[in-house]
């Protein structure tokens, strides 16, 4: 025997006519005319096999089979009631912990204000920032372990990741304050052939793109050090280990008496992206924090 077809909208009729004692006043209730009313009673009772309500020309009431269905009714409405209102309170209120990776230099360069400004306008919005090289990130992102990420844009080897375009870096030559390059405006890759180079590592998105652009321009970057963090290049710097190429974020400089930043040409610059799992639905807050991060990040100036 198959199940009744019954609508949730004629068992919120049959409510509002048992506490209005009338068509009516229950259609008007609930915004229906007394004939929509009267039709989803009777589409209820066939369903249901079962006569519900006693109709006079005076007053409407409930049968004993109508009676005993109005009382569970009206408690699992009431609760179905409350789940919904839970549901949408926690989309709109946008709260509970959202975990965001992103790359060191983008950590550093974009997240703190990011951060700051979360707090103050989602106060109820826990945030739990991974600070992870790119790759580690791209694969917290693919488990599932963060909501989300920020990184350094991929290529279209990714097709389980969803990326959003936030903006375009340029990158800087970092050299110390009495390099011979230091005070010139505007630099070349070539301009940096025979030099020896502190680079960030390949754990980083953005050795690849250096490694590519160098190839472009004919020159064969003299390597001295890999590192995996800007502070470390930095160190390395000043200790006179070579000139750093490193991305606009990572600046401002730890000690601007004794290093300085160049402009390398926009031939070298990469994409910072917001990436997430692909068909994959963010949480209320995930899904704000999300939208924040993109407010922030664009439009932003290309040059350091």
């Amino acid at each position: 025997m198959s199940s009744p077809h019954v609508t949730l909208r004629q068992l919120r009729v049959l409510l509002a006519v048992a506490e209005h004692q009338g068509f009516g006043r229950a259609g008007d209730s609930i915004g229906l005319s007394q004939p929509a009313v009267s039709q989803a009673i009777r589409g209820l009772e066939v369903e249901l096999g079962l006569k519900l309500l006693d109709r006079t020309t005076r007053e409407v009431v409930l049968t004993a089979a109508g009676q005993a269905l109005v009382g569970p009714l009206r408690r699992l409405l009431g609760e179905l009631d409350g789940v919904l209102d839970e549901a949408r309170g926690s989309g709109a209120a946008a709260r509970g912990i959202v975990r965001v990776a992103s790359a060191p230099t983008i950590s550093g360069g974009l997240m703190p204000q990011v951060l700051a400004a979360a707090q103050q306008r989602y106060p109820d919005i826990q945030v739990r920032l991974g600070d992870q090289s790119q790759q580690l990130a791209i694969e917290a992102v693919r488990s599932g372990e963060v909501d989300f990420a920020v990184l350094v844009g991929m290529d279209a080897a990714e097709p389980d990741l969803e990326q959003q375009p936030l903006f375009d870096e340029r990158f800087v030559l970092v050299c110390p304050a009495a390099h011979e390059l230091a005070d010139r405006p505007l630099l070349s890759l070539p301009d940096l052939g025979g030099r020896p180079l502190v680079l960030l590592d390949y754990s980083s998105g953005s050795r690849p793109l250096i490694d590519r652009a160098f190839a472009r321009a004919g020159v064969v970057p003299q390597v001295a050090l890999d590192v995996g963090h800007p502070a470390t290049a930095f160190r390395m710097v000043q200790a006179g280990l070579g000139v750093s190429v490193l991305p606009a974020l990572s600046l401002p400089l730890p000690d601007a008496a004794a290093l300085r930043a160049v402009p390398l040409e926009a031939a070298l610059n990469r994409q910072v992206v917001l990436a997430r799992r692909r068909q994959r639905t963010l949480a209320p807050a995930a899904q704000k924090l999300w939208e924040l991060i993109a407010a922030l990040a664009a439009p932003r100036p290309t040059s350091p």
